[in-house]
C-alpha cells in the first residue's frame, strides 16, 4: 500500500531533497509552503518519481494556517505514515538591536507552529509512523547572529526528547536531524570568505550535498526503533 508523508517547506532547500528522497522511495506526498506556490518542484517530482504530490498554502507565523492542511486531509479521508517538520526562519541581528517582534515570530515559527501542527495531526497520523523533525547545529555550537534561531532549535532538540512521552500511547515515533552546513541555495549567498571560513573548520572540507542529508531523513522514517534522537550530521564541525 502506497504510504503518505506531508513535508512542511518542501519546496526548496532541504525540504525539497527529503521530498525527492522519500519520492524515489514509494511515498505519495504533500508539501507546504507559505509562498503561492512554486509548482516546479512538484511537477518535477510527479514527471520523475510518477507519484501523487500536492500542494498546501500553510504560514509556519500564522498558527490558524494550519487548519488547511487539517481541512484537506479531512475532506480526501488520508491518513499519514510520515511527517517532516522542516519550514523555520530566522533573522540575523545584533543582540543590543534585537526586535521582540521578530524574536516572537522566530518563537511561532520554529516551536508553536509545528507542536499545535503535530497536536492537530495525531487525528491522522497512522501507528507506526515517524515525526522527523529539522533541527539544527546551531542550536549545539551557539552562533553570535543568530540567537533566536539558535534558541528555538534548541527548543526543537528537547521538543523532540520530551514528545516520546505523550506520542508513544499512539505508537508514534519522533526524532530529528541536526544539520550543519549544507549546499543549498541559502547556503551558496554566503560570500566565498565566509563559505571558506566554514569549510576549513569541517573535516571533509565542503559543505553537505543535500541528497547526503536525506540519508539521516529515510532512515528516522523507515527505522521502526528508534525513537527521541537527534541525529547530528555536521561533518565533524571544528575539527580543526
Amino acid at each position: 500500500m502506497t504510504k503518505l508523508a506531508l513535508i512542511t517547506g518542501g519546496t526548496n532547500g532541504i525540504g525539497k531533497a527529503v521530498a525527492y528522497r522519500l519520492a524515489k522511495e514509494g511515498f505519495d506526498l504533500i508539501i507546504t509552503s507559505n509562498e503561492i506556490l512554486a509548482e516546479e518542484p512538484v511537477l518535477e517530482i510527479r514527471n520523475l518519481f510518477h507519484r501523487r504530490v500536492n500542494i498546501l498554502k500553510s504560514d509556519i507565523l500564522d498558527i490558524d494556517s494550519i487548519k488547511t492542511i487539517d481541512g484537506f486531509l479531512n475532506e480526501n479521508k488520508l491518513k499519514l505514515d510520515a511527517l517532516i517538520i522542516n519550514a523555520a526562519i530566522t533573522y540575523r541581528q545584533e543582540f543590543e538591536d534585537m526586535d521582540v517582534g521578530l524574536w516572537k515570530n522566530t518563537f511561532d515559527a520554529n516551536v508553536h507552529y509545528p507542536v499545535f501542527l503535530i497536536q492537530k495531526m495525531l487525528n491522522f497520523l497512522n501507528p507506526g509512523s515517524a515525526i522527523v523533525f529539522t533541527g539544527s547545529l546551531m542550536a549545539i555550537h551557539p552562533h553570535s547572529v543568530s540567537l533566536a534561531y539558535g534558541v528555538t532549535k534548541a527548543a526543537v532538540h528537547a521538543l523532540v526528547k520530551n514528545m516520546v512521552k505523550f506520542l508513544t500511547p499512539y505508537k508514534i515515533r519522533i526524532n530529528c536531524v541536526a544539520p550543519g552546513f549544507v549546499d543549498t541555495d541559502w547556503q551558496k549567498t554566503k560570500p566565498e570568505e565566509i563559505r571558506k571560513h566554514i569549510e576549513n573548520k569541517l573535516a571533509e572540507n565542503r559543505f553537505c550535498r543535500p541528497e547526503e542529508i536525506t540519508d539521516a531523513y529515510s532512515f528516522l522514517v523507515n527505522n521502526n526503533y528508534v525513537n527521541g534522537e537527534i541525529i547530528v550530521i555536521d561533518g565533524a564541525y571544528s575539527y580543526r
